[in-house]
């Protein structure tokens, strides 16, 4: 964070600056006098300082909080912080990601082995926006990361996060635990994406234990190799987008379960009749009232069309792009 004199009070706004001017008796003077080495900011009105947080980065809000009790008790009181953006990632790298709330800065903090790394800081500029990232050493960086977690919602005031990345093979022993922390320390998540590194490794059961334990709200996308044919973890429901890379593991009760507005299912184990089944009953509005679209992996057209298509009405909008089952009731493309 920049010294407490090197605050930018020349870049508020005017409406700001009348407020720093009735916080202080000398301000015109102090603005005017570069020797000056010291600014009360907690003197000012909640509302100057608020305009003075408007105008810091994720990585200044954070280290002035950590300043006294006082300074944790005073950012905590900013209102505009709902705003801001927060992700949380799981990976051999763990890191916390804090975007403000013009996404002009943005802030990560990495949790690392290497003591050299300790308090670095690392700054990127690309088309006027600045990524500054800041290392972070542990000796149980998962145990760091989930204390920063908890130090960040608590700041932030936030609930739920913006967006939860997760390499289930990264921690496998220690996955459990960490699905229970996420739990017990956030509402929700909007957007989520789970991956794995080595296809070999079962992670089924932890797959479940995050369906059944995580709430989302928004967005699910799985990039994980399921084993088990039966699967039984419960598939969120009424998503904006669901997709599922490598979906064998769903077959047609699955498909059924199914309650999203946008569905991508890759790699999929169901015949040509069950979806010519399904797509029967979705136009006559028996199931999947939410679904608008649904992508399927590449398939040869004439093979869709004649298998599946061959007693549904239905029109080649584009040979490459989409198929439409057009409806009175349920509009929606099939794509």
């Amino acid at each position: 964070m920049k010294p407490l004199n090197e605050l930018p009070i020349l870049r508020l706004p005017f409406r700001a600056m009348e407020e720093v001017y009735k916080g202080m008796h000398s301000i015109i003077k102090m603005i005017s006098n570069r020797r000056s080495n010291t600014f009360p900011i907690l003197r000012l009105s909640l509302l100057a300082i608020e305009e003075i947080f408007k105008a810091m980065d994720p990585f200044e809000i954070m280290t002035f909080s950590k300043i006294s009790k006082r300074t944790k008790a005073v950012t905590k009181n900013m209102a505009f912080f709902s705003k801001y953006d927060i992700h949380f990632c799981v990976d051999k790298i763990l890191w916390i990601y804090i975007r403000g709330t013009n996404g002009l800065v943005s802030c990560n903090y990495i949790m690392t082995w290497n003591e050299k790394l300790d308090g670095k800081i690392e700054e990127e500029k690309c088309l006027g926006r600045i990524s500054r990232r800041v290392y972070k050493y542990s000796t149980d960086p998962i145990e760091e990361w989930k204390q920063l977690c908890i130090y960040v919602l608590e700041i932030f005031k936030k609930q739920t996060i913006n967006f939860l990345q997760m390499r289930m093979d990264a921690f496998v022993d220690q996955n459990v635990s960490i699905i229970n922390f996420l739990k017990s320390n956030m509402k929700s998540v909007d957007g989520c994406y789970l991956h794995q590194w080595y296809q070999k490794t079962n992670v089924d059961e932890n797959f479940t234990h995050f369906l059944n334990n995580i709430t989302i709200n928004n967005r699910l996308d799985s990039w994980l190799h399921i084993k088990n044919g039966d699967f039984d973890g419960k598939i969120p429901k009424n998503l904006k987008e669901l997709i599922i890379n490598n979906s064998q593991w769903i077959g047609f009760e699955r498909l059924l379960e199914i309650d999203c507005k946008h569905v991508t299912l890759r790699d999929n184990r169901i015949t040509n009749e069950e979806w010519n089944s399904f797509l029967k009953k979705w136009i006559a509005m028996e199931t999947h009232m939410n679904l608008e679209s649904l992508e399927l992996d590449n398939r040869n057209l004439e093979e869709f069309r004649d298998h599946v298509l061959h007693n549904i009405p239905h029109e080649v909008v584009s040979e490459e792009v989409s198929r439409i089952v057009p409806c009175v009731a349920n509009t929606h493309p099939l794509q």
